[in-house]
């Protein structure tokens, strides 16, 4: 049974640390993780982000000097986008804003023929 489980936690283990990298958003250290890019290519992957933007699609990578057919094909099953490759929308168009509510009239004072109620027996 012991067995089980700690092949059950090293397989839990594994999927975590092969988790895709997004290449929006990864740091150098996180691009050098993955098959065939060094710190060169890290660094060109980079700089490329920062000067054109966020990748749309995954093949943009491939407009990154030194990431060719080769590289790209090593590596798509590790790499991922994120939503900041994406233009939002606002879900509804700006409109004038909201105008001041009037203020609430003050409650009325209590009627004093108004009996308590009785309590339950």
């Amino acid at each position: 049974m012991k067995k089980l489980f700690a092949g059950l936690f090293a397989a839990f283990a594994m999927h975590f640390a092969l988790a895709a990298v997004n290449i929006n958003t990864a740091t150098q250290a996180q691009l050098e993780s993955l098959k065939g890019v060094g710190p060169a290519k890290a660094k060109a992957i980079i700089e490329y982000r920062t000067k054109n933007g966020p990748f749309k699609t995954l093949d943009g990578l491939k407009n990154v000097s030194g990431i060719g057919d080769g590289i790209y094909n090593k590596i798509k099953g590790d790499i991922t986008l994120s939503a900041a490759a994406t233009t939002a929308k606002p879900a509804v168009p700006a409109g004038k804003p909201a105008t001041a509510a009037t203020p609430a009239k003050p409650a009325e004072p209590a009627k004093k023929d108004v009996k308590p109620a009785a309590p339950s027996k």
